[in-house]
This record gives C-alpha cells, sequence and structure tokens, in this order.
C-alpha cells in the first residue's frame, strides 16, 4: 500500500515540472502579439515657415483724432451736430453771432473804396511825375501810389474782416465722428473755447505693449489679427506700422498697429492683439505631438509598428504647431493622438478615422 502512494506521488511530481518547464519556455513575443495594437493618428515633422504668434493688449485709438475749438467771442447761436453723428472736412458744426462781424466787414468794404478811389486820383494827377527818378520803373510808381492812398492798409484790413466773418462758422476739422461735445447752444464762448472732439472711427489703430524678450521678432509691415475684449469671434485685420524703440520699466516695449477697417470697434475700447512674426526655415511638428513626461517634451515616431519614444528640446508655439530645435529630423512620422499613456515600443496601429 505505501509502495503505491509512493509510485503515483512521483508521477504526479514529474508531471507538474514537465508542465511548468513547458510554461517557461513560451516566448515574450507571444504574449506582445496578444496585446492589441493602439490605435493612432500621425502628422510629420516639417521644415517650414512658423509664425511665432505674440499675444498682446491695448486701447483702440482713432488714427486721427483733433479738438474742434471757438477761434473768435461770441455768441453760440446754433450747435448743428450731436455726439457720435458723423461729419465731413469743412462741414459747419456751430455757428457763432455774426453780426460784430459782418459791420467790421461793412467799414472795411467802405474803406475799400474809398482807398481806391484816393489811388486813382493819385495815378491821375502824376501821370506827368517830376519827383521820380527816372530809373524807377512803372512797378515802383504804382506801388508808392497804393501806399500813398492807403490802399495796401484797406486791402488788408478786408482779408482781416473776411476771416472774422469765417470764423463765425466753426466746421469740422477732420471727416470723423463727434465725441465729448462740450458747448450748448446759447452759450457765451472766447476764443479757445473747446466745442468737440471730432474722431477719424474710419481709421483706427492701436498700441500694444509687447515683451522685450519678444520684440526682437516683431517688424514693421508684420500683419496681426485683433479681437475686442467684448467676445466677438470675428477678429480684424492689422499691419505694425511702428515700434517704440525704448523700453519702459516694466521690460515692455510700445508697438503700434494700423487696422484695416473699424468693424464694431470704436476708440478707447479695449481689445487683443495677436502679431504673426514668421520664422524661416523652422523644424515645426503638430501640437498634438507633444508629450511631457516627469517634465520633459517627449515626440513618439512609428519604427516598425511600434511608437518609439524621443526626448526633444522645444522652441516657439503658436498654438498650432511647435518649434523642434533638438531631438529630431525633418520628415518623420509622429504619433499625434492616444500618445498620452503610450510606452516606448508599444504596438501602434495607423488610422485615420
Amino acid at each position: 500500500m505505501n509502495k503505491t502512494l509512493l509510485f503515483c506521488s512521483l508521477i504526479f511530481f514529474f508531471a507538474c515540472s514537465e508542465e511548468t518547464q513547458e510554461i517557461e519556455e513560451i516566448p515574450m513575443e507571444t504574449f506582445r502579439d496578444e496585446v492589441k495594437a493602439t490605435p493612432v493618428k500621425v502628422g510629420v515633422s516639417q521644415k517650414k515657415s512658423f509664425d511665432y504668434l505674440i499675444n498682446a493688449s491695448g486701447k483702440i485709438e482713432a488714427e486721427n483724432e483733433v479738438m474742434s475749438i471757438v477761434e473768435r467771442s461770441g455768441y453760440l447761436i446754433d450747435l448743428k451736430v450731436e455726439e457720435g453723428q458723423q461729419v465731413k472736412e469743412g462741414q459747419i458744426i456751430a455757428l457763432l453771432d455774426r453780426t460784430d462781424s459782418q459791420l467790421e466787414w461793412d467799414k472795411a468794404q467802405v474803406g475799400l473804396r474809398t482807398a481806391s478811389a484816393e489811388y486813382r486820383s493819385l495815378k491821375i494827377v502824376s501821370t506827368v511825375e517830376t519827383t521820380f527818378s527816372e530809373d524807377l520803373d512803372r512797378n515802383a510808381r504804382d506801388e508808392f501810389w497804393k501806399a500813398s492812398s492807403g490802399l495796401l492798409a484797406a486791402e488788408i484790413a478786408v482779408r482781416e474782416a473776411e476771416n472774422n466773418l469765417n470764423k463765425t462758422e466753426v466746421k469740422a476739422p477732420i471727416t470723423g465722428a463727434i465725441a465729448d461735445l462740450k458747448l450748448k447752444k446759447g452759450s457765451l464762448v472766447n476764443a479757445g473755447d473747446e466745442i468737440c472732439l471730432v474722431l477719424s472711427t474710419g481709421l483706427l489703430e492701436m498700441k500694444v505693449k509687447v515683451l522685450e524678450s519678444d520684440i526682437g521678432y516683431v517688424k514693421k509691415g508684420h500683419k496681426a489679427e485683433i479681437y475686442p475684449v467684448t467676445g466677438a469671434s470675428e477678429s480684424i485685420s492689422g499691419t505694425v506700422i511702428s515700434i517704440n524703440p525704448k523700453v519702459d520699466e516694466n521690460g515692455l516695449v510700445q508697438v503700434t498697429l494700423k487696422l484695416s477697417k473699424g468693424g464694431s470697434l470704436l476708440p478707447g475700447m479695449n481689445a487683443r492683439a495677436v502679431i504673426r512674426a514668421p520664422q524661416n526655415n523652422n523644424l515645426v511638428v503638430p501640437k498634438e505631438a507633444v508629450v511631457y513626461r516627469s517634465g520633459r517634451p517627449v515626440v513618439f515616431t512609428i519604427d516598425n509598428n511600434e511608437a518609439i519614444w524621443n526626448y526633444i528640446e522645444v522652441g516657439k508655439d503658436n498654438g498650432r504647431e511647435i518649434e523642434v530645435l533638438d531631438g529630431l529630423e525633418a520628415d518623420q512620422t509622429v504619433i499625434v493622438s492616444n500618445n498620452v499613456q503610450l510606452g516606448h515600443q508599444a504596438s501602434v496601429e495607423i488610422t485615420t478615422e
């Protein structure tokens, strides 16, 4: 009985040993083949022109804004505009009482006629002039008669009277919109009083502050998109027209953008600008291709249907693409989806879905 049990135990022991040996001899590749490949989308690393995007904020300003002022004293008898109204250059926006100015002009006209009569009289009497030396020409004699008759002074007085009469009409200095209306009809005004501000709302510009570390990328003529802070999705295009050659105490440089149109933007409105600074012949990858492991940027390439881990050094980021300074070469296939949890040499399958 004991021999039988011993024999059975030996048979069981050797059978288990053989099964264990067979399991240990299964190659690791068999398990890798059983793991389902991760579906991934891919892109390509490229040498290309790269738009570095510089974000800045500032205020919208009118390209031209001129204060309209009163040039003579008097009563403001009519105000022909209201705030927000569009006016053209030279359009009358206010009228002053012209009674005194008209009287001055009438007096000047009388003086001119009197002086003209005296001038003609002198000219007739001096037909045979003996007081002039023979070397004086006709023009010199004519100027002498005009001065002697008071005609020159009378002509100047008429021009002054006409100028004062014209000042009773206050005209728009530029084409634009009326803002900051300060006076009311019937007011007694003095020379130099401000009536309103005229803004060229159709010609707008924006002054933004750019970090000194980014200003080297910005050049005159670079394009920009301007977005109002009101949240409007449609942007308005702009162009860099000037760069202040001075860095302020906060390490910022003022850049002026000229807007292509006004759109919904108004002077004084806050807005955000995105300046496009082209960078030539840079190696870039789609932004989705870059993941971070332990704080370091990584891009996965593909080799024989396996994901290959590549540490890279990144440069500028424009929101769609990232510049690669080191770690990749041009025209490599890079993984742009399902790459957050990928491991080195993980099995992958390229898909377009």
